[in-house]
């Protein structure tokens, strides 16, 4: 849903706020023509350009204070709010000032419910009341909500605040910056994993699996979103076991229905809430080429097809046309999908032979697999084939046929074939394979959709972990943190946005977790070179607990590489669970043992991968 000055969206990417200027921007708002512009001074073109531009961010201001009234102050589901905020926009009612000063009847017929349209005047107008009584000076743009001064700052360091809860992360990063700056290290040396030893406590043990486990069962994801709902996996495993152990007491936030409405991931045996990142685009190593296929490549095949006809068997339908991807080549590797109609099971072949016919290149390719899914027939049997007939074939390619009918599943595709072509290029790609196949089969049948009109909703958007506990504590004047975050309680500011777990926070709690064992306090004091190597620097403790983290994420690495190509995704997941019980550092039990950090041999790692087991 689209509102009046832009819709509440991801900032990173800003998709949501289309026609605002993003910070920092100087994009002008003035639409002259030649000859009138020629007749104004440029004094006064500048003056019209940011009196316009104020306008429009006055504009987004409001949006902004009227989408935080309702979702923080009256709690009111996201989803709940835009719709009524579009209801009072279209009787103009697009600020808190207006909705206070506007006859109760109007609000009432734009929202339909007397009740709620009483309620929300009265808290616009306790608002404008509470910010009158604060300032001498009346409040901006239509009754602004207070904010903290911290976050009104205009300086560099108040934009680039990276270790809040709320979706304000780094907004002048594009997507691909983004996950660069939170790259982890990473090392695969399995003699130096076998020799190491780490001591660390138990909730960055799990966030550690979850993000690296979420490279197999969720390879669409980037690395924000990865660290995000491994973050939530996190918190809720943190706050159930602080429950169980009588250190908290009550429902969770989420079973108070914080998360209601919000669309669910399994993670590590859990579920948790997300929001999606709509428009967030990224892309790892990968190079997207640009051959020529979504033109000529598709003339050529139509054609082609035509003189082919009384040479194979009569076409299936009159005009036959392949809608193709973009070529994607990694590590030289090369991917491309294409898509086309398909009336009946028995057309594939021949359409297949038509494709090798016209680029007989794809016949050098190391596999060529396809899907298809097709209605059932008029006169089938409603009921014995009241279900969508699917077929696959991975031609070497493990899994392929698989995620091709997934994103066919996921798009609303049916009575299509889909062909995905792959030129090995000699180095195993791991997970990334996964996100490559997605993406060009997802490019193929969104050209598809294209252009024969039809809709499409495909699946594998980039996601944020939602922290509801911090939905239900971020009240005036709380203090409020996630369980298991690895830092300390802070204030927060109301900020506009659906509080998420911050990437950045889950980040540097992995990086700072993972120390060495101390070693035992007789033996340093009876050994001068052990007790001056116990007084590390900040800076060397630091390089070290980085270095580790690398080595534990190497083990795991190898341990999900042994074991992806042998597990579906649901069954990786739950076993996960189970490795990690496996090898968690041993703490004490009960309220004593809460935050007790032990030793984790990485070894002990290593024996869990397929075909190491004893």
């Amino acid at each position: 849903m689209v509102l009046e000055g832009g819709c509440l969206a991801d900032p990173h990417t800003r998709q949501g706020f289309p026609d605002l200027p993003s910070p920092g921007s100087s994009h002008s708002y003035v639409t002259t023509s030649s000859s009138t512009t020629s007749h104004l001074s440029r004094s006064k073109l500048k003056v019209v350009s940011v009196k316009a531009k104020t306008a429009d961010m006055a504009t987004q201001q409001d949006l902004q204070d009227l989408i935080r009234l309702m979702t923080v102050t009256r709690k009111m589901p996201m989803l709940q709010a835009m719709t009524s905020i579009k209801a009072l926009q279209a009787v103009n009612l697009r600020s808190i000032k207006q909705i206070s000063e506007a006859p109760l009847p109007t609000v009432q017929e734009a929202l339909k419910d007397d009740k709620a349209a009483r309620a929300l005047q009265n808290a616009c107008k306790a608002v404008i009341k509470r910010n009158a009584s604060a300032s001498s000076s009346p409040p901006s743009g239509g009754g602004a909500l207070k904010r903290e001064s911290s976050i009104a700052s205009t300086s560099p360091a108040a934009k680039r605040i990276k270790n809040d809860v709320f979706m304000v992360g780094p907004v002048e990063m594009t997507p691909q910056e983004l996950e660069a700056s939170l790259e982890l290290p990473i090392c695969t040396d399995e003699d130096r994993i076998k020799e190491t030893v780490i001591e660390t406590n138990r909730a960055p043990l799990v966030l550690a699996f979850a993000v690296e486990m979420l490279r197999y069962t969720m390879p669409e994801q980037p690395l924000s979103s990865r660290l995000s709902l491994a973050q939530a996996v996190v918190s809720a495993n943190s706050r159930s076991k602080a429950v169980s152990l009588g250190l908290d007491k009550g429902p969770s936030a989420d079973q108070e229905g914080y998360g209601e409405g919000q669309p669910r991931v399994r993670v590590m045996g859990r579920e948790v809430a997300v929001l999606k990142r709509s428009g967030y685009e990224w892309k790892g190593e990968e190079n997207s080429e640009d051959d020529g296929t979504k033109g000529s490549a598709v003339k050529d095949t139509q054609a082609s097809t035509a003189t082919m006809a009384s040479a194979l068997e009569p076409a299936p339908t009159p005009t036959t046309t392949w809608s193709t991807s973009q070529p994607i080549t990694m590590k030289d590797s090369k991917f491309i999908a294409r898509a086309i109609q398909l009336k009946e099971p028995s057309q594939r072949k021949y359409l297949m032979e038509s494709l090798m016919y016209v680029h007989p290149e794809l016949k050098s390719a190391t596999h060529n697999a396809w899907a298809y899914r097709l209605k059932p027939p008029e006169n089938a049997n409603w009921l014995t084939q009241r279900t969508m007939r699917e077929e696959s074939f991975d031609d070497g390619e493990t899994g392929c046929g698989d995620l091709m009918l997934k994103v066919m599943r996921e798009a609303g595709a049916v009575d299509t074939l889909v062909v995905l072509t792959r030129w090995f290029g000699g180095t195993m790609l791991g997970p990334d394979r996964w996100r490559l196949m997605r993406n060009v089969v997802t490019s193929a049948l969104s050209e598809r959709m294209r252009k024969t009109g039809g809709s499409i909703s495909l699946g594998g958007e980039a996601l944020w972990g939602l922290d509801l506990e911090a939905m239900r504590k971020n009240q005036p004047g709380t203090t409020v943190g996630g369980y298991g975050s690895g830092k300390q309680l802070q204030p927060l500011t109301h900020v506009v946005g659906m509080h998420i777990h911050r990437p950045e926070a889950a980040r540097s709690y992995l990086l700072k977790s993972f120390g060495k064992p101390s070693p035992p306090a007789d033996e340093t004091a009876t050994s001068p070179s052990k007790k001056k190597a116990a007084h590390k620097t900040a800076k060397v403790l630091e390089a070290e607990r980085e270095e580790n983290l690398g080595l534990l994420l190497g083990a795991l690495r190898l341990l999900f590489d042994s074991w992806a190509d042998h597990l579906d995704v649901a069954e990786l997941d739950r076993r996960t669970w189970a490795w990690y019980c496996a090898i968690r550092p041993e703490v004490d039990s009960g309220p004593n043992g809460w935050g007790g950090r032990g030793a984790v041999k990485l070894v002990d790692i290593l024996k869990l991968r397929r075909g190491h087991q004893t």
